[in-house]
């Protein structure tokens, strides 16, 4: 792979995979401020507190943690902490030359177990399922990590 394309499906696999992680953390900042404004609560900051045409009747109350905004906030932590390794295994991982079908298994597999471990966090499913979907992606991490170093490595 001597330069990167959109046009080479491999490198184009990566980019809808790692696009698709991007918009899913991204949105769930959103999702924190739905809630939010859904409960009337759960803010953190004391400015928060202060009259404004989206809070117009401000309670100390709303600095308390609420379950609904605080289980969104443990998805994006969630995502935080796993995005950005799959970010750069996944780009390391295409520059190895796989073949279209191992990419595409790979790259969307761990987006397919992204997508279901939020969906399990969201639904308050049992650390058990979030665990094994979780699992599954630290999985994949692993084998196209491993695979990259032994192609750099030179085996």
């Amino acid at each position: 792979m001597d330069t990167l394309s959109l046009h080479d499906p491999l490198f184009a696999t990566y980019v809808i995979a790692a696009t698709l992680m991007i918009l899913k953390a991204v949105s769930m900042s959103w999702l924190t401020v739905v809630r939010m404004m859904q409960v009337k609560g759960g803010f953190r900051s004391p400015e928060d507190l202060k009259k404004t045409p989206l809070n117009p009747v401000p309670d100390p109350k709303q600095l308390e943690p609420n379950e609904r905004v605080e289980r969104i906030r443990r998805i994006q932590l969630n995502d935080l902490e796993n995005l950005p390794f799959f970010l750069v295994a996944g780009f390391l991982f295409v520059l190895t030359e796989p073949s279209l079908l191992l990419a595409r298994v790979l790259l969307f597999g761990y987006v397919a177990s992204r997508l279901l471990h939020f969906a399990a966090y969201f639904t308050a499913r049992t650390h058990d399922t979030r665990a094994t979907l979780w699992t599954m992606g630290s999985l994949i991490l692993i084998f196209m990590t491993g695979r990259a170093l032994f192609v750099a490595l030179g085996y």
